[in-house]
């Protein structure tokens, strides 16, 4: 297949014993949100690591599109599965990409194994409806980075929240305006979807991981796991709404005991860690 017609993708570990494992980030983000992931899950599954279309190393995707919906951005991901053979697979997402896990997840059924969504967003309220409409608003003032660089201080207030806001906006620089605008039109069917992910039977055993700081999402996740006889809520105090990455080592432990079928709690506690300039400098190397 044509490497234009495919998402950049990473695998890491060869063993063909061990079970497949799905990374699918959020909006803005790239391969490089999962970094705290890696080293703890490599030695368990063969991981799939991705550049959603027009992140990271995605670029010029074929065919292009005016703008996106979530069969796109699903068939994407389906494209890269299906040329590696992969039949069966965890998939572990963070923010919109939980969305997107569910629109695989209803496209696919036979391929997913469990679910993982970080930091999930199924919040089709009035005051989702007001963040998307304002941000619409927004596009015709400001240009993206801005926007970008305004919600993240909404999304991710605090200082704990720091490295996740710098993190994220570091990555969202490889998008150009027009990619941007192309995805800001995910929010057209996003609320029909949301509404049709919280009245479906969702037959997969899941698990959904929340900061409680995550002040914008929290609820509606809460929600989908009540309605969901198959889904779990695991929650992560002291941390926003990117807990796999202000509390990478709790998440990582709460996502092997959940694969792996053993006992995990419902809540936990982190010490939060207000991350200093210096300390985000450093992080500022290849990789990082």
């Amino acid at each position: 297949m044509d490497e234009t017609t495919l998402l950049h993708h990473e695998i890491v570990g060869d063993n063909p014993e061990l079970p497949w494992m799905v990374f699918i980030h959020g909006a803005g983000g790239s391969i490089r949100t999962w970094k705290f992931q890696t080293d703890a899950f490599a030695p368990h599954y063969r991981l799939l690591m991705l550049d959603l279309r027009d992140h990271g190393l995605s670029k010029g995707i074929l065919p292009e599109f005016p703008a996106y919906d979530f069969d796109i951005v699903a068939e994407d991901i389906l494209k890269v599965l299906d040329h590696l053979g992969i039949e069966k697979a965890h998939f572990i997402s963070l923010s919109i990409g939980s969305v997107i896990l569910q629109k695989i997840d209803m496209l696919r059924p036979e391929l997913v194994d469990r679910m993982v969504m970080a930091g999930a967003i199924f919040d089709g309220s009035w005051v989702m409806h007001m963040f998307v409409h304002s941000a619409r608003v927004l596009n015709h003032i400001l240009p993206f980075q801005a926007i970008y660089w305004m919600f993240s201080f909404i999304v991710l207030p605090r200082r704990n929240h720091r490295m996740s806001r710098w993190i994220f906006r570091r990555q969202s620089r490889r998008l150009s305006q027009l990619e941007y605008l192309k995805w800001v039109e995910l929010y057209k069917p996003f609320f029909k979807l949301v509404k049709d992910v919280m009245s479906r039977h969702v037959a997969k055993p899941s698990l959904v991981v929340m900061g409680d700081q995550d002040h914008i999402f929290f609820k509606a996740a809460q929600q989908f796991a009540e309605v969901h006889r198959n889904v779990r809520l695991s929650v992560i105090e002291n941390c926003g709404h990117v807990c796999s990455i202000e509390a990478p080592e709790l998440f990582n432990e709460l996502v092997l005991k959940f694969l792996k079928g053993t006992d995990f709690p419902q809540r936990v506690t982190a010490t939060p860690v207000p991350m200093s300039w210096s300390e985000l400098k450093a992080l500022q190397q290849p990789g990082g």
